[in-house]
């Protein structure tokens, strides 16, 4: 059951400008971004140090000085990055790591400079604190979070420095995050976003999903869910996805580290299965009955 690392093991020698970007180093990018760079990245747009140097740095701190580490795979793979040839010198800038507690948000996403002319924006997952767990649990009843917001700042901010062709990605939460700072970006922007990967994030409320922007990028929307996707299938999406073989059972096949990879690309299954569908369609039933109002106070 070959996974992130056997990948690792089979194209970490190829640059991305032999080979492009594809969905298994989306995946790899948008894991990278769980990793607390702080002090170790440029919080600017402009200057960058490379992945190399910066995961050298990291894991020659001692473990009281480093940021958190959600888990030991993020780790695992920072040093398999720093070792392989394809990911040691792109070049990491623009990272920002913001937990408000008062606004109830907890966002973090870095710029992947990938040596062909173009980035790939990476935005950070939910984490484990309360905070990161709540915003998720508001997208059900707020047009907008927090991090949602700072997501399309961060773009915005980054796009006005950089004139090449943008990528996003994330993982959970980050997933949801690259969808929404795309899709509600200016048409400028939008214009020069090549792709857009979400990697078991949730959907969105009808707000965006009937904006122009969204409606625009949806051919440009990869979308992967694990086979018993329940994060993934939350809220409501139109844009069609993938679904990917995960080695693990139920809602541990969230964790990105179980999903299956064959050659550049991840096993795919026909469909996801009945109990992800039936838990779907549950949640997606339940929230119909209840106004905004009632879906804040049950959060």
């Amino acid at each position: 059951m070959p996974d992130l690392f056997d990948y690792l093991t089979w194209r970490g020698d190829i640059p991305m400008t032999q080979v492009p970007l594809g969905p298994v180093d989306n995946l790899i990018l948008s894991a990278l971004v769980y990793v607390h760079f702080n002090n170790l990245v440029p919080q600017e747009p402009g200057p960058s140090v490379s992945l190399k140097d910066a995961a050298e740095t990291y894991l020659s701190l001692p473990e009281d000085r480093r940021g958190r580490v959600r888990c030991r795979q993020d780790l695992e793979l920072l040093r398999a990055l720093a070792a392989a040839p394809r990911f040691a010198p792109l070049r990491l800038t623009f990272y920002q790591d913001q937990f408000q507690p008062e606004n109830e948000m907890q966002f973090a996403a870095m710029a992947v400079l990938l040596g062909d002319g173009s980035a790939f924006l990476s935005f950070r997952g939910t984490d484990s604190t309360l905070v990161g767990w709540k915003e998720d649990f508001n997208m059900a009843f707020m047009d907008a979070v927090p991090a949602q917001l700072a997501a399309l700042r961060y773009v915005k901010r980054f796009a006005a420095s950089f004139s090449g062709r943008l990528l996003l990605g994330g993982h959970s939460k980050g997933g949801n995050l690259a969808v929404y700072a795309a899709s509600q970006s200016p048409a400028a922007i939008r214009q020069r976003v090549t792709a857009v990967y979400s990697n078991d994030g949730p959907g969105f409320t009808d707000h965006v999903i009937r904006s122009p922007g969204y409606r625009e990028l949806l051919p440009r929307i990869d979308t992967y869910l694990p086979q018993s996707s329940v994060v993934g299938m939350l809220l409501e999406r139109e844009d069609p996805y993938t679904v990917v073989k995960s080695r693990q059972i139920g809602l541990l096949q969230h964790d990105p580290y179980t999903w299956e990879v064959l050659g550049g690309n991840f096993v795919r299954m026909q469909s996801v299965t009945p109990g992800s569908r039936m838990t779907d369609l549950a949640i997606k039933r339940w929230l119909a009955r209840l106004s905004p109002a009632e879906r804040e106070d049950i959060v």
